[in-house]
């Protein structure tokens, strides 16, 4: 694991910032950890990063007890958090030689070098000279990734890398975020942004409140909402007789008919109105035999289907509070 907590805990007097965090982040993963502003990521990668002591528990980063063994662990650690923080007046270039230097762990004979090609790196090769204070927000964010790239990394850790970015900002920083993985690092990308991480990830830990509610890949977040029957119909009662036989117990969700449509269309039940009955069924429940006992049944089907509810619907139902899903 390129991280791994087991029990953390940290506590501002009374009140838990993060409480119990057992988090396994798998080497090679884009790791997204989300969660609503105010639920304790950032303090989290704090910890993991040794700017914050632990109240309680342990970590591990790329192997190495943090804070024990943070010296071995922090060079092959790149970290963005909280937003970079440069010298106005300097040029970019000239803020990632003063940054670089002082990091009693870097090679001063490789040092331009270094600078050079993490610019390039990140598209700012053009930029280098300009000062820093002129920088667009979305390119104080790219020269931010490039010092985090000085140096061969095995592990990013990445706090709401494309906060107030303007679109063309974050589709840069995503695309910089992709290209990347692909090269195999580890990337722990902090967002509340749902797009965000349904977009860039592999693997999910959804916190709220301090504490962790649910952790895995994509695919396994997802199959854990149930699966739920949808029917468009034109008689609410009828269907509800036949899928109570099914042992299936349906809601109705009255929705207004489309303009194109007539109010002697299967889909109206009153005029200017449709209906719609929604279940949670089982995965091997079968929609084409329900279907086909509703039309014996005299019952008019416009639309029959089985879907699984959203990430966004899964994590809400996880938080009681919703993400941010556009920006």
């Amino acid at each position: 694991m390129s991280i791994q907590t087991e029990g953390l805990t940290k506590t501002f007097g009374s009140q838990a910032a993060v409480d119990g965090l057992s988090l396994a982040v798998p080497r090679g993963s884009v790791f997204g950890f989300l969660g609503p502003n105010g639920s304790g990521k950032t303090t989290t990668i704090r910890m993991l990063l040794g700017l914050a002591e632990a109240s309680s528990g342990t970590i591990s980063v790329l192997g190495h007890d943090i804070p024990r063994h943070l010296e071995q662990a922090l060079p092959k650690v790149g970290a963005l958090v909280e937003g970079p923080a440069f010298y106005p007046y300097l040029s970019g270039r000239k803020n990632l030689l003063r940054m670089d230097a002082a990091d009693r762990f870097s090679n001063a004979d490789t040092r331009a070098e270094r600078v050079d090609y993490a610019l390039a790196r990140v598209g700012l090769t053009a930029a280098a000279e300009k000062k820093a204070g002129a920088y667009s927000l979305g390119m104080k964010q790219r020269l931010g990734l490039a010092n985090a790239l000085l140096k061969p990394r095995d592990l990013l850790i990445l706090d709401e890398p494309t906060n107030g970015l303007d679109p063309q900002g974050t589709r840069e920083v995503r695309a910089l975020i992709r290209s990347l993985a692909d090269e195999g690092i580890t990337i722990f990308l902090s967002s509340h942004l749902l797009v965000e991480i349904e977009q860039l990830c592999s693997h999910v830990a959804v916190m709220n409140l301090g504490e962790l509610l649910a952790q895995g890949s994509l695919d396994e977040l997802r199959s854990h909402a149930e699966p739920r029957l949808v029917i468009e119909v034109n008689d609410v009662a009828g269907a509800k007789e036949v899928l109570a036989r099914h042992q299936i117990i349906a809601t109705t969700k009255t929705l207004p008919l489309s303009a194109t449509e007539s109010p002697q269309s299967p889909r109206a039940t009153t005029a200017g109105m449709i209906s719609t009955l929604v279940a949670t069924v089982s995965a091997d429940t079968n929609p084409a035999a329900i279907n086909q006992e509703l039309v014996s049944a005299g019952i008019g089907v416009s639309g029959i289907r089985i879907e699984r509810p959203s990430l966004e619907e899964y994590f809400v139902e996880l938080t009681g509070e919703g993400f941010d899903v556009a920006r």
